[in-house]
C-alpha cells in the first residue's frame, strides 16, 4: 500500500474580514468613550433681565482696569494679594454685601479670574459680574 503524501497548506490567516473587524472595534470605541469638556468657571447665573432694587450701602463696586488695577468703589486702589482681606473685612461688617466685579474689555482674562478667586476665597457668597457698558 502505497502512502500518499498531502500537500502542505501554507500557514495563513484568512484577512477578508479584518477590516469589518475594524471598522466595529473602531465604532465600539468612539460609542463608548467619553470626552473630557472644559466646564469653565464653576458658577450659577441667573437669568438675564432678572433685576432687582438694591441699596447701594450692600453693594460693593471692584472693578479691573486695563493695567490689572483693582479699584474699590473708585476709592482706593488696592493689590491682588490684600483684595481678600479687604472684602472679608467688609463682609464682616455687612452680611448682606453684593461684590460686583466689573472689567475693562481690554483687561487680562488672567487678572480678572485671579480677582474673581480672591473674591470668592472672602467668602463672598452674592456675586455679581457687571457688564463693561454699565
Amino acid at each position: 500500500m502505497a502512502l500518499q503524501r498531502r500537500e502542505k497548506s501554507s500557514p495563513e490567516i484568512p484577512t477578508g474580514s479584518m477590516a469589518d473587524i475594524v471598522f466595529l472595534l473602531l465604532v465600539f470605541f468612539l460609542v463608548t468613550t467619553t470626552m473630557n469638556q472644559d466646564k469653565g468657571i464653576g458658577m450659577h447665573l441667573p437669568p438675564a433681565g432678572e433685576s432687582k432694587k438694591i441699596q447701594k450701602k450692600n453693594i460693593c463696586n471692584v472693578w479691573v482696569n486695563v493695567n490689572g488695577d483693582i479699584l474699590i468703589n473708585l476709592e482706593q486702589s488696592v493689590p491682588l494679594n490684600l483684595l481678600r482681606a479687604d472684602i472679608e473685612q467688609r463682609l464682616a461688617q455687612n452680611e448682606k454685601l453684593i461684590v460686583s466685579l466689573k472689567a475693562d474689555e481690554e483687561t487680562p482674562y488672567e487678572k480678572f479670574i485671579d480677582v474673581l478667586d480672591e473674591i470668592k476665597l472672602s467668602g463672598a457668597d452674592k456675586i455679581s459680574l457687571a457688564s463693561p457698558s454699565e
